[in-house]
């Protein structure tokens, strides 16, 4: 999900007009209507931008997404080159979205949202991998590379071959979960969490699983808030933790971010007992990922 840091910021000129004729994430993809994320309080202003086979619901006011929503046909995939081409979204204003200053020397990479490879499928996969190099599909992530992070960005290849066996198609959600205590950083403020649902069909009905990803500095509270305060005043990066992996309830993550997940909370296949103790599952492999209800 992370991408190495461009040591130049894209001047390749992008009109708003090239974008015009994106359609953007099918809520019929997998048959049921499955909305986009939307914030439940109708106060918080988005704009939702459509690209090729997935949209991005985007926040202004913190110049970051708040969700975004692709679909994969797992039997449609083709293998396009990629080329790390970052550049701003037109249809916004430029100091509107977190471009190349946030993440110019230093440790933070650009964090897909929607992975590059996920909605490169059909026809216009071309066009698909270029778009996912939008600052809006971009979010600050530390660049440890460790089990916790190798987890979360195969988590998609998981399930992908897990829906296999049904009918190929698969509709992922991913976004930062935007606090208000989140540290700031260069004019934005760096998500100390993020999350993602799965969402297909099993045995003919609409199922969905959940994840959260936390890089949070990995102290007491107290430590963790004194060490962000301290890097916020001297200009640093925050002092961001190992990344950890975790399968939780769906409706955990509408309660975290605040989104309208539709249909999915009730569609959760973490098993009933687990989902009334609102436990949450640290990921040390796939073997402990949970996809049939008991």
């Amino acid at each position: 999900m992370a991408t190495p840091p461009d040591p130049q910021p894209n001047t390749e000129s992008v009109s708003r007009d090239s974008l015009a004729e994106r359609k953007g994430y099918n809520e019929r993809f997998l048959g049921p209507i499955v909305p986009l994320p939307l914030p439940a309080d109708p106060a918080t202003d988005t704009v939702i931008l459509p690209y090729t086979n997935f949209s991005v619901v985007f926040r202004p006011d913190r110049r970051l997404a708040a969700a975004t929503a692709v679909t994969i046909d797992g039997a449609s995939l083709i293998d396009v080159p990629r080329n790390d081409n970052w550049r701003f979204d037109p249809r916004l204003p430029e100091d509107h979205q977190a471009g190349h200053p946030v993440y110019k020397d230093n440790p933070l990479d650009k964090g897909h949202l929607v992975r590059r490879l996920d909605p490169v499928w059909g026809t216009e996969a071309s066009t698909a991998n270029s778009d996912t190099f939008h600052y809006t599909n971009a979010a600050p992530q530390m660049d440890i590379f460790n089990q916790g992070k190798k987890l979360w960005q195969g988590l998609e290849n998981f399930l992908l071959d897990h829906a296999e066996n049904f009918d190929c198609k698969l509709t992922v959600f991913t976004g930062p979960v935007l606090e208000a205590s989140d540290p700031p950083y260069r004019g934005i403020q760096v998500p100390l969490r993020f999350w993602k649902v799965a969402a297909f069909m099993q045995d003919g009905d609409l199922a969905s699983t959940a994840y959260v990803l936390d890089q949070s500095p990995d102290l007491t509270k107290d430590a963790a808030a004194q060490a962000l305060a301290k890097a916020a005043r001297a200009g640093d990066p925050p002092p961001l933790g190992a990344f950890r992996t975790f399968q939780v309830p769906v409706p955990d993550v509408a309660r975290l971010t605040g989104l309208d997940l539709g249909p999915l909370p009730a569609a959760d296949r973490l098993p009933t007992a687990v989902r009334a103790a609102q436990r949450w599952t640290q990921l040390e492999s796939y073997d402990d990922i949970t996809m049939h209800t008991s």
